[in-house]
């Protein structure tokens, strides 16, 4: 076995441990793109997967800046040298790309891409995906240009890498696999739970909700010509609605969120603002640095408040952007959800009864020995500030 070959492999096995640490669809994605690259020595990284329509559902890249992905423009087609990979399944490697005849040009932003190399993403007959890289690199040698760039000389793919690439794309099919029912999983567990919620509430708070309607009707039926039997219907329906509401406090805590046990806080904020960021014009991001571990119920109080500021921001500030920051505070931790929106005046949302949800917010970080913090002003955006104390 050659040096570059067994290199080549040690690469590989790299890659498929990147690629086995996660279970999200696109985090899953993106690591097969960046490992790709790296051990291909492409300049550029791709994946597609493909849609029922004729375009990708899904399109990862590497190696592009966000700004030059913006100015690309809409994903691409399936078309040319991609479709025929997805359509025949079958690998691609071109000297140059653009001397196919099956190219079809590209955006005027798009960078300009020579030798090519492309792989199937396979699961069986599935085409999961397609897989491609361009312009090889290669280490710099005295008194040669460096290859790679766009204006500069190519290196062009190699038998070798097609054999590294088919590898990798073989085991990316695996990972793409399991992350996909890991998902439709997670689903299944989430609809599952909420019949079962639903179920209960109906059968436990639904009927004492009822039967508190009655007691009540009975009551104000008596209260003129039986003052006394009134009175007793009255702490009957007391004591009804003292056993919905704790009927409804025990469905409420049920509801804590399986991926915050599974996942941790910093995951289930991460996976929930990327959610709210492909559904809604505003661009919502998420950060976060140095969190340890904190008691269930701070961590559950701080997605909680989480969940009601990014409600408020993305449906009544009219926010251009949203940013989630989860910082450690001591040995408890920070949240700050803050939007460029329209602001409000605090004091006057108060005398004027309208909550925002603030009141609850409120009380979820005091009931964890928490505090709130609410900065905003008409015009200057919003700032929700949460702090727990760890434990």
């Amino acid at each position: 076995m050659t040096t570059g070959h067994r290199s080549g492999l040690t690469a590989v096995s790299t890659a498929l441990l990147a690629m086995s640490r996660h279970l999200q669809v696109h985090d899953v994605l993106k690591t097969i793109v960046v490992s790709a690259r790296e051990l291909l020595g492409a300049r550029y990284a791709a994946l597609g997967v493909p849609d029922d329509h004729g375009g990708f559902a899904q399109f990862v890249v590497d190696g592009v800046s966000d700004e030059q992905w913006k100015a690309i423009g809409p994903l691409p087609r399936q078309h040319g040298v991609l479709a025929a990979m997805i359509q025949q399944a079958t690998p691609e490697r071109l000297a140059d790309v653009r001397a196919d005849p099956r190219f079809g040009g590209w955006p005027a932003a798009h960078p300009n891409m020579r030798d090519f190399i492309g792989m199937p993403v396979a699961d069986g007959d599935e085409i999961l995906g397609a897989l491609f890289l361009a312009n090889k690199k290669r280490p710099d040698r005295a008194g040669e240009p460096p290859c790679g760039l766009e204006d500069a000389p190519t290196c062009g793919f190699t038998a070798e890498d097609q054999e590294l690439l088919s590898v990798l794309a073989q085991h990316a099919a695996i990972a793409l696999t399991n992350a996909r029912l890991y998902e439709r999983s997670r689903e299944l567990t989430i609809a599952e739970e909420r019949a079962r919620l639903s179920h209960e509430l109906h059968d436990a708070v639904a009927q004492k909700l009822f039967s508190l309607r009655l007691t009540a009707q009975a009551a104000a039926a008596l209260v003129d010509r039986d003052p006394a039997r009134a009175k007793e219907e009255l702490h009957e329906a007391a004591r009804l609605a003292a056993e919905a509401t704790d009927e409804l406090r025990a469905a409420v805590v049920e509801l804590r969120p399986a991926g915050l046990d599974e996942d941790g806080l910093v995951a289930t904020l991460r996976t929930q603002v990327q959610v709210l960021d492909r559904a809604h014009s505003a661009k919502v991001t998420f950060a976060s640095h140095g969190i340890r571990a904190l008691p269930a119920a701070q961590e559950e109080a701080l997605l909680r408040v989480a969940q009601e500021a990014l409600h408020n921001a993305l449906r009544h500030s009219g926010a251009d952007r949203v940013q989630v920051t989860l910082t450690r505070a001591g040995q408890g931790a920070a949240l700050c959800v803050a939007d460029d929106g329209c602001g409000f005046e605090p004091e006057a949302v108060r005398k004027a009864g309208r909550h925002l949800g603030l009141v609850s917010m409120r009380d979820r970080a005091s009931g964890v020995g928490g505090s709130l913090t609410v900065t905003s002003e008409p015009g200057l955006g919003t700032a929700i500030e949460m702090e727990v104390p760890g434990g």
